[in-house]
């Protein structure tokens, strides 16, 4: 009785927490109709956020998934000075506020930052552009894949890189065919929690965009934009459309859980 009084508490508070807010999203949307919903997804402005949050994703997850997989490799197999200096820099994005990053990026490349006035002689810009953004949504996406990896690294021990290493394997090929088939689940699943979170990153890159439409504007930006203009119902299908993709995502890590948990029975079945 009281595992099922638990089970109900719990899905209560997610039906009230997660639930409601999420189809309140999508019903405010739709409240006007599909084709102004649909008008407003095809305003310049609101596809020039969807492309460059597409964008920033584009770069920032890939070169996050390379980052964190080395990182958490280094710690999980080898001991070395500085080791848990750099487990505690794989998990300071979590601690630091996303508006203290953007910040930082300010203080390095502003005008008046310590490298912007060379940037700015050499013609180069990156904050108030793409490569801003690129590097707000990098570094408060950047745990995501090494905290997916680091304890299945851990917990598989080096047994199977040592003996391939033993047979005479490089390591590069020891890499691609003992370590990466490993992990390649957890990876995926880390790979799809940093994509959404790059996608819905708000505090760290409204400081460095300066909220240039058609420009600098993400899709969390461009959904504040419009809500402060009183276009409420254009925010919404924007926000219905953020809100459908990080859902997609979601549902894509929960298929990749529940294939890779297929897997390991059967390869546990197999005799």
């Amino acid at each position: 009785m009281n595992r099922v009084l638990a089970v109900l508490l719990a899905l209560a508070a997610m039906a009230v927490l997660l639930g409601l807010p999420l189809a309140a999203v999508f019903v405010e949307a739709l409240a006007h109709g599909l084709g102004p919903a649909l008008a407003a997804l095809g305003d310049p402005d609101a596809v020039s956020a969807i492309r460059l949050t597409l964008l920033v994703a584009a770069i920032a997850v890939p070169v996050n998934a390379v980052c964190g997989m080395t990182g958490a490799w280094c710690v999980a197999r080898f001991r070395f000075p500085g080791r848990m200096l750099l487990l505690t820099l794989i998990e300071l994005p979590l601690s630091v506020s996303p508006v203290i990053s953007g910040l930082v990026w300010i203080l390095l490349f502003g005008a008046r930052g310590w490298f912007g006035p060379a940037l700015q002689r050499a013609g180069v810009q990156i904050i108030f552009a793409v490569p801003g953004l690129v590097l707000a949504t990098m570094f408060v996406t950047f745990p995501f894949v090494a905290r997916q990896l680091l304890p299945l690294l851990q917990e598989q021990g080096r047994t199977e890189e040592e003996a391939a290493m033993t047979l005479g394997a490089p390591a590069w090929r020891m890499w691609l065919h003992v370590t990466l088939p490993n992990i390649r689940w957890a990876l995926l699943q880390g790979v799809l929690l940093c994509n959404a979170r790059a996608m819905g990153e708000f505090g760290a890159v409204a400081v460095v965009s300066g909220r240039i439409r058609g420009q600098t504007n993400t899709m969390p930006l461009h959904i504040e934009a419009l809500y402060d203009d009183f276009q409420a119902p254009a925010a919404f299908a924007v926000a219905a459309l953020l809100a459908g993709l990080a859902l997609v995502t979601l549902a894509a890590k929960a298929g990749l859980e529940r294939w890779s948990r297929r897997g390991d029975q059967a390869a546990d079945d197999v005799p």
